[in-house]
């Protein structure tokens, strides 16, 4: 592992014999992955994750936005071709050898059957790996992929051996079986590991302990937000200030992501007011929201998680005197909606839980009557995708894009959707990201 302050190359004995320290400069080092299990990290990969995630430390970012980046980035090392192919020509011989070699006393044809089950148990392997919440979408999309490759080479092979090495029609009937098997399973499962509920394979709580250590190490990370805090008493305004207004408003679910925005400098650079529903930030939500009301061409942007609670947002406008009750002002649905998601072929963080079932099904008439059959289904499954499993560049480029796009919504080559009627209009973005 090389050592993030130098650059010098510490294998696990140089570290250990430094206390866990560069055998050059004596940086202590943050990980070390001999100890880790399953899930390894290394200096030099946790701060890669840290530029990225911040973009070269120009963004902010939530402590939880870097818990799915750097599960991200260990679930991409997981199933790949070239890595499959290798092992599985190797296991091949080596089972075969092996087994077939110990059962050979008293199993006739012992190193066929062997063979044979070896291919079996690769199928199963394989079937498994495009169902796994372990994996990322990409990952059990390659396992399809193989499992059809897989059963290619079982049938080319096998039917060669069977017609002109070992004459035998039963051999000729197995291999055929498990390469159409594997062929079939291939791709059912290629059309189905998109958008699959998903697992953490680390836990928040680990993440916090790596910046802490971290940061104990290797100094403060400026760019890593902490919770949002309440503040109750009105802040003071310029009443210079509160005599204009602003074009747009970005309304978001959560004050998570209103305060990242705002970290940001989202509402700076486009001319718009952020606030989160639940009225963040309180020392300047009521002042903000007077300035919004005398625009009577304001646009309102919301952005919000596609669970339950986020897809009512607009609803929540729509029907709250704290909100925009008995105004014409045009909302705009930026997202995360079910439809944009089951319509993204790469895949995102999709998480299921039992309790949101119930709650999908609970929403009111107004809000499942603008979901499809299909999104009702996905919602009442329980599922839901958070905002925070996008990273800070992308969630700003999906926010401009849906901002760019509602310039022209009367036109026909508009992105957006109508989705309200005619004087209380709600507009839908098709697609996120």
């Amino acid at each position: 592992m090389k050592c993030i302050n130098c650059g010098t190359d510490n294998n696990l004995k140089d570290r250990t014999a430094n206390n866990g320290r560069c055998k050059q400069c004596n940086h202590p080092f943050a990980f070390e992955p001999t100890t880790m299990g399953n899930v390894k990290i290394t200096d030099p990969m946790f701060s890669k994750i840290l530029a990225d995630i911040s973009g070269n430390n120009t963004l902010y970012f939530t402590p939880k936005q870097l818990l799915y980046f750097l599960d991200s980035r260990i679930r991409k090392k997981g199933f790949q071709t070239a890595g499959f192919l290798g092992t599985y020509l190797f296991l091949n011989i080596w089972v075969t050898g092996f087994v077939g070699g110990i059962t050979s006393a008293f199993l006739p044809n012992s190193f066929l059957v062997a063979n044979l089950l070896y291919q079996a148990a690769t199928i199963f392997y394989l079937f498994n790996n495009t169902k796994s919440s372990k994996l990322t979408t990409a990952s059990r999309k390659v396992s399809a992929k193989n499992l059809r490759f897989l059963g290619i080479i079982i049938l080319v092979v096998g039917i060669l051996a069977s017609l002109f090495v070992f004459n035998s029609f039963p051999l000729f009937s197995s291999v055929v079986i498990l390469g159409m098997l594997s062929i079939f399973l291939g791709t059912r499962q290629l059309g189905k590991g998109v958008n699959l509920p998903q697992e953490f394979l680390v836990t928040q709580s680990y993440v916090d302990g790596w910046l802490k250590t971290w940061q104990q190490i290797n100094g403060k990370i400026d760019k890593v937000l902490p919770a949002p805090q309440e503040q109750i008493a009105p802040a003071s305004i310029n009443p210079d200030v509160t005599a204009y207004s602003f074009d747009r408003l970005v309304v978001c679910d959560s004050a998570n992501i209103a305060q990242l925005l705002i970290a940001n400098n989202f509402h700076f650079e486009n001319n718009c007011a952020v606030l989160s529903v639940n009225g963040y930030p309180q020392s300047i939500f009521e002042t903000t929201m007077e300035m919004l009301r005398r625009n009577p061409n304001l646009q309102v942007f919301a952005l919000h998680d596609c669970s339950p609670k986020g897809v009512s947002l607009v609803h929540r406008l729509r029907t709250s005197e704290n909100w925009f009750l008995n105004s014409a002002v045009k909302i705009i649905d930026v997202g995360l909606l079910p439809r944009q998601i089951l319509a993204n072929k790469r895949g995102m963080f999709v998480q299921n839980v039992a309790a949101l079932a119930k709650k999908s099904t609970e929403l009111p008439l107004e809000v499942r009557q603008t979901l499809s059959n299909e999104e009702l289904a996905w919602l009442d499954a329980g599922n839901f995708v958070e905002l925070e499993s996008f990273s800070p560049q992308m969630l700003i480029k999906v926010l401009r894009s849906g901002i760019s796009g509602s310039l022209n919504l009367e036109s026909d080559d508009s992105s957006m959707i109508l989705i309200g009627d005619s004087g209380n209009d709600i507009y839908m973005v098709e697609s996120f990201g």
